[in-house]
């Protein structure tokens, strides 16, 4: 059976707006996650990152992001650097 557009996922992992990334006594960073199934609620879990797996994520998070235009409430580090000699880098 294949999905249309209009039709809503059965399972859906996303991070809770409401939470920032929490540094644990362990070095690890939690991120909250809502888990919910057909847009009910299921539960909410931390993602437990190692600053190595953190430094991954980033690196394919800004990749991915690379040819997206950088929205005005964007934070410092997707903002364009003017360097001298006028290149511009990320």
């Amino acid at each position: 059976m294949s999905r249309t557009a209009h039709e809503t996922p059965e399972w859906e992992i996303a991070p809770v707006a409401s939470t920032s990334l929490n540094r644990g006594p362990d070095g690890r960073m939690a991120l909250t996650l809502q888990i919910t199934r057909h847009e009910k609620p299921v539960a909410t879990a931390p993602l437990r990152l190692t600053v190595a797996e953190a430094e991954r994520v980033h690196t394919a998070l800004c990749h991915a992001l690379d040819q997206e235009p950088v929205p005005d409430n964007a934070p410092p580090c997707r903002k364009a650097i003017q360097y001298p000699g006028g290149r511009q880098r990320f």
